[in-house]
């Protein structure tokens, strides 16, 4: 089976994280996901963060600690996701590849339909800053 390295952000703004919705054309159109993408050959997982965001996003965010990984199997393929706390020094993010961008609150993530790899995630983000 071949595992392909996926990385991606979690960006924090006061209280709200950023969710990117894939676009409508892509494989799992117009769910909702962490900004990022895959690793290429020869790079690091925080220098395809890096990359991912800057064309993503066009914004240059700084790498933290990871916050988890998760392995998920699509009928297309098969992920180990990296998802790295990652800080926004500067620059507003632009929806340059996504349909659209939220900052969310952990009480809002039921209301937006998530790519079925993030579902461990979200989960253990309500767990972790959740009230109630």
């Amino acid at each position: 089976m071949n595992i392909t390295p996926v990385v991606a952000a979690l960006i924090w703004r006061g209280g709200r994280f950023l969710a990117c919705q894939r676009p409508a054309h892509k494989a799992r159109g117009l769910l909702w996901e962490f900004v990022g993408g895959k690793v290429e050959p020869g790079e690091t997982l925080p220098q395809a963060l890096v990359r991912e965001c800057r064309e993503e996003l066009d914004v240059t965010v700084e790498v933290g600690e990871v916050f988890m990984e998760v392995e998920h199997e699509y009928p297309d393929l098969t992920v180990r996701l990296t998802l790295f706390c990652a800080a926004l020094p500067e620059g507003e993010p632009k929806a340059l590849e996504h349909n659209e961008l939220r900052w969310i609150t952990v009480e809002e993530i039921d209301t937006l339909p998530f790519c079925p790899a993030d579902e461990v995630i979200l989960t253990e983000l309500k767990r972790r800053y959740g009230r109630g």
